[in-house]
């Protein structure tokens, strides 16, 4: 359920109008629901009661501070992947212990910063990472708690740009590997073992997956064990899906359901970094018709967003919903809703039956609170856009529009150039 509904054929974000929000920060911009932000993660820690566990909202997907106080004020852990991501999450109040760094590339001064701030753990991807925490935790005098992430081979039957479980994958090591990796972590003066880490894709629309991955873990747990290694903390990841056409992702107490049914007489910890399944659904991109475009074969609607703003179209195919913020009258077309990039790839959605809209009406981009502004960019020299979030009746921009200015506010000329 989301906070994003019709009030006699006008579309509002909890108690607002969303053509009230257009009228006064302009187009395109972000919006998030804060109820609907609230209530999933709430639902979703809430699935697990009665385990021990840490539920590390998965950053990456949307990382405006507003949305990191939120999770933070309702008890929630931090999964980052980038010293960036470390830094928003301190910024934002988090406590370091509450924070799990995965990523299969950490640079040494991300390492560095982690190592001093104390974080829960590192998921390490590979023994050479493995050996550069080492070094580096011993030059700060320090202990790095580390986990290693095991690639169990299981198909999470997901868009292959966001399966990471399969071995051809980048992402973690192989069973075999996993073993000696931990082997050589615990005769490392610097390396505390504390945890076990498995995430195998993103947008999983069933349960399936979780579990086999989940009985692969648990067995190389129990062959650790046998070689005098203990593990606290078993890391599941996140890829839990959500609804953006007609999947059928389970709901978080069927998931949960099933892996705690898993763990039991585990004695383990569990950590999960949810991402998209709270965040997802809660935000919508609100964009504005630049004009119609009749072809032969085709009919455009050229909106004021593009694919610096929205990637996932473009880069997964992916669909969302596009919605009339106010619903006007007419037949329904059948159109591209474009933007204006100079691109062929620069589209919202292809071939989409949609209500039928004229210059300056405003479209919803449904589903778009992940991974939505954390993959924009100003390609084009576009500003990147405003986000907004509301609650109840009011509403506050969280992230003010870009400048042109800000677009070259980091840039200077040489010497050698001239004036």
């Amino acid at each position: 359920m989301h906070h994003f509904n019709y009030r006699e054929n006008e579309l509002y974000c909890e108690d607002v109008p969303i053509r009230t929000i257009a009228e006064d920060v302009g187009t395109p911009f972000y919006l998030y629901s804060h109820a609907t932000l609230k209530r999933h993660f709430l639902i979703f820690n809430e699935a697990f009661d009665g385990v021990d566990r840490l539920v590390c909202y998965s950053a990456k997907a949307n990382t405006n501070q507003a949305v990191l106080k939120l999770f933070e004020s309702l008890g929630s852990g931090l999964d980052i992947v980038s010293g960036g991501e470390l830094y928003r999450g301190l910024k934002a109040g988090f406590s370091s212990d509450r924070i799990v760094y995965s990523g299969v590339g950490k640079r040494m001064d991300e390492i560095d910063y982690a190592l001093e701030a104390g974080i829960l753990m590192f998921n390490v991807e590979s023994l050479e990472e493995l050996h550069l925490i080492n070094e580096r935790a011993g030059l700060l005098d320090l202990k790095a708690p580390v986990a290693i992430r095991v690639n169990p081979d299981v198909d999470p039957k997901t868009h292959p740009y966001i399966s990471t479980g399969l071995e051809k994958n980048k992402f973690g090591i192989d069973r075999e590997t996993a073993i000696e990796g931990y082997k050589v972590a615990s005769r490392l003066d610097h390396i505390d073992v504390v945890g076990i880490d498995c995430h195998i894709g993103s947008q999983i629309t069933e349960a399936k997956p979780f579990i086999e991955a989940l009985e692969s873990i648990k067995r190389l747990i129990e062959e650790l064990r046998g070689m005098g290694i203990e593990i606290k903390y078993l890391d599941m990841g996140g890829g839990l899906g959500i609804t953006y056409d007609d999947e059928s992702p389970p709901h978080p107490r069927e998931y949960a359901r099933a892996i705690v049914e898993s763990l039991k007489g585990t004695h383990l910890k569990l950590i999960l970094e949810p991402g998209r399944v709270i965040v997802g659904n809660a935000g919508i991109l609100v964009t504005q018709v630049l004009f119609r475009k009749s072809g032969r074969v085709k009919e455009f609607v050229v909106a004021d967003a593009g694919m610096n703003d929205l990637m996932r179209p473009t880069l997964y195919k992916a669909f969302h919903a596009i919605e009339p913020v106010v619903r006007g009258e007419g037949d329904p077309i059948t159109a591209d809703v474009v933007g204006p990039i100079c691109e062929s790839g620069d589209f919202l959605a292809q071939d989409r039956k949609i209500r039928n809209v004229k210059k300056g009406d405003l479209l919803a981009v449904m589903s778009a609170g992940a991974y939505g502004f954390t993959m924009s960019s100003n390609y084009c020299s576009r500003p990147r856009v405003a986000e907004v979030m509301v609650k109840d009746d009011s509403y506050h921009v969280v992230r003010n529009r870009e400048s042109y200015q800000d677009l070259v506010v980091s840039e200077s000329i040489p010497p050698f150039l001239g004036d």
